[in-house]
């Protein structure tokens, strides 16, 4: 047996039933027999470039992991990968930035796959400035920032809630990208107190009747309210700007317009 062939068709089989596919319903959709995906899982046969592509994108595989395969099966790497802070991708961080500063006076910050801080504009900075140094230097993971003991925690309202949301969201990436350092990072925040001025209430979105639940900060004016949307680029076809996220929060009230204003 070829060990490549091996190591691709093993990974093609996890990546199945990750997506919880049988080997019948994924050739049945990539239009091939069912013998011959037996066969690229077992490592009988190595699969094509062309072949790999095709199953990879039903599987709906992220591209870093694609091209893994690909060089498992011998090819050459598909997606071009060039870190945001080259000179290839100053138009793409450029574009980035723009995006996040054109959300001001709204809270708007980047990140990727593994939650690790890109930028942020002025008004993500300004509520993370009161963490503890050591959340600040370095890599900043802003799931670490929000629900640490010395990050943001002290000020989140409903702190229970948030963090059961944050925990919700990492679960979901985990399935999706099989990625362990996000899995080490989901045992760590999970292992974090949730006493908070809140953690101990009731859903507050549930008591208001809300359709999302809100992010609930102490301000100096008062209570802060926000409500998240999440961007990324769809069509990407670089490795790392795929991997990209922008997180813009909205005011989820009045006061929260008026004193972001």
């Amino acid at each position: 047996m070829n060990n490549t062939s091996e190591t691709v068709g093993r990974q093609l089989r996890e990546w199945r039933q990750r997506r919880r596919l049988s080997q019948l319903a994924l050739a049945s959709e990539v239009e091939i027999s069912q013998r011959h995906l037996s066969f690229v899982e077992s490592g009988r046969a190595r699969p094509s470039r062309d072949m790999v592509l095709l199953l990879s994108e039903y599987l709906d595989v992220p591209l870093r992991a694609r091209n893994t395969m690909l060089t498992a099966a011998g090819h050459a790497p598909h997606y071009p990968h060039h870190r945001l802070d080259t000179p290839e991708q100053s138009g793409m961080r450029g574009m980035i930035e723009k995006v996040l500063h054109g959300h001001l006076p709204h809270p708007a910050l980047a990140v990727d796959r593994h939650w690790d801080l890109i930028c942020a504009n002025a008004a993500a900075q300004r509520l993370m400035s009161d963490a503890a140094p050591h959340l600040l230097t370095g890599e900043v993971n802003v799931l670490r920032l929000s629900l640490h003991p010395e990050g943001l925690a002290p000020r989140i309202l409903n702190l229970a809630e948030w963090h059961a949301h944050l925990l919700n969201r990492l679960d979901h990436d985990i399935s999706y990208s099989a990625d362990a350092r996000l899995a080490q990072l989901r045992d760590e925040l999970a292992a974090y107190p949730v006493s908070g001025p809140g953690g101990n209430l009731a859903s507050d979105a549930a008591q208001a009747g809300s359709i999302a639940i809100p992010l609930r900060l102490k301000g100096d004016a008062g209570p802060l309210s926000f409500l998240s949307t999440t961007t990324v680029f769809g069509t990407a076809v670089d490795v790392a700007l795929s991997e990209v996220t922008i997180e813009a929060f909205f005011p989820a009230d009045d006061r929260t317009a008026q004193a972001l204003a």
